[in-house]
């Protein structure tokens, strides 16, 4: 089964930039189509961004369009959420999420994934 490990969160200030990484531990990782999401404190976790297996599909939440961009190297087993003009209100831990799939579009709802890994918290101060 898939693991999911991901880095590269911290504290920022509004305007500022992250870059989020995702990196699997399964081989096949090219075979699963992977996803963003977040949840804020007495919040859901909600959708944010995902990508299909070859990386040609993308969705992003209206929240983060034009702000967000969501990437993949198979090579390197892992998946990066680039992060741009953050908003206080993009505070939250992000977690990436994993599917066995080889469809050509991209799962943007949280019960369509099946690996979680156990998230990076996001803090943006205005």
């Amino acid at each position: 089964q898939v693991q999911l490990v991901e880095s590269g969160g911290g504290s920022v200030q509004a305007g500022g930039s992250l870059r989020l990484s995702c990196a699997a531990s399964e081989p096949t990782f090219s075979s699963y189509a992977m996803g963003w999401f977040r949840q804020a404190p007495g919040k859901e976790r909600e959708f944010v961004a995902s990508i299909n297996w070859s990386g040609r599909s993308t969705s992003y939440a209206d929240s983060v369009k034009g702000r967000f961009t969501i990437s993949r190297d198979n090579a390197k087993n892992t998946m990066f959420l680039e992060m741009n003009s953050l908003k206080p209100e993009d505070t939250a831990v992000y977690y990436c999420a994993a599917v066995r799939s080889l469809g050509g579009g991209a799962p943007t709802e949280r019960h369509e994934y099946d690996r979680w890994g156990q998230g990076t918290q996001v803090t943006v101060s205005s």
